[in-house]
């Protein structure tokens, strides 16, 4: 919260600079692109030159593809069935020392131009289609970097056989781009990878034990117990084995990409049709699996498959992987729909390395076992308890499957399957399984007399117990971590929603949520939400409804705003997240001021409640009845890590007059500002003034930034920024310098390169 004591007229500075910052935090539009096509009809077999060009603003810049020191253009052509080979070239971009990066760098002004030879396909089907190109780039201009940011720009390819005309040529003195930019930055998604690929092998061993897949191993290990040769013979083909299995699942991860694309998959969560098909599948699998038929791979395609490993070598062994995962797919699709969903979305290789680390995990039993055969009859039997285990799976895959069908449900809000209804399906099916385990239910894998174990015992009882513990959840109760899957209470009127703590949201009303806070001189409250979104369920049953988060929301206008419906206000709701915040993800957070200006964002789920509470009470607390001013951020806000990996400890900073400077290493005016702050912590250290330079290089991370100190020291401490960061502070252009007090308020924001004079008057008065 504000100093209460600070004068008005101290405020001044602060509100115009906090009440700018929505426009100034998405960037100005400052490029524009159009893509043309030369000739727009072209026969089969022939070459059409596509012409990217960037309109650039006055005294902006961006930087070629081939450009060093700063992040260079990229672009990239979307996968279009009529188009083959495709060639990138530049157009001559302006070179010049920079003494900033100390070397050379490529750069356009006014106007850049990119030239695509697209070489159609000798077979291309007649008629038109869309050629679209998706091109990341950076501008910048004497004082400001604007981040590095994406479009997409569409042209209308048609063809046609009997179009003729010369064969377009790439003009003079443009350059193929060839090989990749020769910018200086590294992968910093590598953790992120690693953590997404270590699940992924985890959910590959898990597949092991499911019904259709545990007894495979005695067939399969027949296989290799029948053949006879040397360790390393054997070693060999339990290799070829596995690889089988790897490249069926592997093809699906690069199917899924080119099919699909990132944008497609991210919709495959809430898609009713996605979902409807997998209830269906659950359905007949979970009947399957209770004994109402059975579910096999057409015996002719195993037939053949089976004759053909049977012949022995490299193709027969092949083969034999082949076959195991065919007669595998039904029980592992469901963990591969969810691995693929996950993938997808965050695009480039992670689909195929994900389903490469899958089908690892799941084939790396069975090399084992293939290569030291002698370890299979330490396995234990198939007999009952594996029967048991299928039924009891028959009933926890149609739970699955009320799931699947409960967000078709939501998503197209028909309000057949209801919270309560919902449970009191889970409840009975988990309940039947207790009661089969306890003998109480007769199905195949209990004899009518056989003795109950301590373990079959235990488990039906721990079945029991869980179907009994949802039956609060039909009354209105919490339900914990389950509330995320099951569907939420409705309730609330005027097209609202009402929570259990009592809070009532609009509901896809955004503008009469912006009216409504004008008129009560309020902010607003903005959950971009989704009918099938389980992160966004859990939120609302046990984030919202804790006493202080609860009683922080009661002071805001709150609406809901859902993104994944199959209406008109779902597809109005996620362009306007789009554009506002260049996002489609859910959860989102957003609290605005009654024009629709953001104050703030938190752009995920948390179980941090104390993060969220500091999140609701940064922008929304306190402000006036009329809107006129906003508190100021809190020093405590700033999530950082040092260039080790360690979080920056924000409390030692209290007592101490702190300049942030938010910067990076491809941002020419933050270079510029660095002999500034060197200078300004020689000069004020001793007097109780801290200078932070917080790294926003999200692309190259802790090694890029390392290799820039080397050429640029920086003799204050440096430490790494994140998304988190950029949405807690409204980074925009870069650099962004930020001035606390020895209370940890902000006392100055200052955007673009700023004055020494300045900035150190700011800093002499604080302290």
């Amino acid at each position: 919260m504000g100093c209460r004591t600070r004068r008005v007229l101290d405020w001044l500075p602060l509100v115009i600079t906090m009440l700018a910052l929505p426009a100034l935090g998405q960037g100005p539009n400052n490029v524009n692109w159009t893509l043309t096509l030369d000739p727009a009809a072209a026969a089969p077999g022939s070459k059409v030159l596509a012409r990217l060009e960037a309109r650039l603003d006055p005294g902006w810049h961006m930087y070629s593809m081939t450009s060093a020191g700063a992040i260079p253009t990229t672009v990239k052509l979307a996968t279009n069935a009529a188009v083959g080979k495709v060639r990138i070239f530049q157009a001559p971009p302006k070179k010049a020392f920079d003494p900033n990066f100390n070397l050379d760098t490529e750069t356009y002004e006014g106007s850049a131009i990119f030239l695509l030879e697209l070489q159609l396909k000798p077979d291309a089907v007649a008629g038109a289609s869309d050629v679209s190109a998706e091109v990341r780039f950076q501008t910048c201009n004497d004082k400001v970097c604007i981040p590095p940011r994406r479009r997409t720009v569409s042209a209308t390819l048609t063809v046609d056989k009997a179009a003729h005309g010369a064969t377009p040529l790439v003009p003079a003195g443009y350059a193929e781009v060839t090989g990749a930019p020769k910018a200086n930055t590294a992968n910093t998604d590598t953790q992120g990878l690693g953590a997404f690929l270590l699940v992924a092998f985890g959910v590959g061993l898990a597949a092991i034990f499911t019904p259709c897949v545990f007894p495979m191993i005695p067939i399969t290990m027949s296989f290799f117990l029948n053949r006879q040769g040397t360790r390393r013979e054997s070693l060999f083909h339990a290799a070829i084995f596995c690889l089988g299995i790897v490249v069926l699942f592997s093809g699906l991860g690069l199917a899924t990409t080119a099919i699909l694309g990132p944008f497609g998959v991210v919709q495959l969560g809430s898609s009713p049709w996605v979902n409807g098909f997998i209830a269906l599948v659950f359905l007949a699998f979970g009947l399957s699996l209770l004994g109402a038929f059975e579910i096999t791979i057409p015996s002719a395609v195993l037939t053949k498959l089976d004759r053909g490993s049977q012949k022995g070598g490299i193709a027969g062994t092949l083969l034999m992987g082949l076959t195991f995962a065919l007669s595998s797919f039904a029980c592992v699709g469901p963990f591969m729909g969810t691995l693929l969903a996950a993938s997808v979305g965050s695009g480039g290789a992670r689909p195929l390395l994900g389903m490469l680390t899958f089908a690892c995990g799941l084939a790396l039993p069975f090399f084992l076992l293939a290569l030291f055969p002698s370890y299979q009859k330490r396995l234990p039997k198939s007999g009952g308890w594996l029967a048991r285990v299928k039924v009891v799976m028959g009933f926890i895959v149609l739970a699955a499957m009320l799931y699947s069908l409960a967000r078709v449900d939501q998503v197209l809000q028909w309000n057949v399957l209801t919270r309560e209804r919902f449970l009191a399906a889970w409840i009975v099916l988990f309940a039947m399984a207790g009661l089969y385990l306890l003998g109480f239910v007769r199905l195949e894998g209990i004899a009518k007399d056989e003795p109950m174990g301590l373990g079959r015992l235990l488990t039906g009882m721990l079945f029991l117990i869980f179907a009994i513990s949802l039956v609060p959840g039909m009354l209105g109760g919490k339900l914990g971590e389950l509330d995320a899957y099951v569907p939420v209470a409705s309730g609330g009127s005027g097209g609202g929603t009402a929570s259990t703590s009592g809070l009532v949201f609009m509901k896809n009303q955004y503008r009469e949520a912006l009216d409504q806070a004008r008129r009560e001189g309020k902010l607003v409250f903005v959950t971009f939400t989704g009918y099938a979104c389980t992160n966004c369920h859990w939120m609302k049953a046990n984030m919202f409804t804790r006493p202080e988060i609860a009683g922080a929301l009661k002071g805001f206008v709150l609406v809901d705003l859902y993104t994944d419906g199959t209406d008109a206000a779902s597809e109005q709701n996620q362009q306007l997240e789009q554009s506002k915040f260049q996002t489609i993800a859910i959860p989102f957070y957003a609290i605005m001021d009654a024009d629709g200006n953001a104050m703030a964002t938190y752009p995920e789920a948390t179980r941090d409640a104390a993060a969220y509470l500091a999140f609701l009470q940064t922008r929304g607390a306190g402000l006036s009845p009329r809107g006129a001013s906003a508190p100021l951020s809190d020093l405590s806000i700033l999530q950082a890590t040092t260039l080790d990996g360690a979080p920056v400890d924000t409390a030692a900073l209290q007592g101490k007059v702190v300049v942030v400077d938010f910067w990076a290493t491809y941002c020419v005016p933050c270079l510029k500002e660095i002999p500034t702050f060197n200078r300004m912590h020689e000069q004020y250290a001793d007097r109780g003034a801290v200078v932070l330079g917080v790294s926003m290089d999200t692309d190259g991370g802790a090694p890029l930034v390392q290799s820039f100190l080397k050429k640029h020291p920086m003799k204050y401490r440096v430490v790494l920024g994140s998304e988190k960061t950029t949405d807690l502070f409204h980074i925009g252009p870069l650099p962004t310098t930020v001035v606390f007090d020895r209370q940890g308020k902000t006392l100055q924001r200052f955007e673009g390169y700023t004055p020494a004079d300045a900035l150190e008057s700011v800093v002499k008065t604080a302290l």
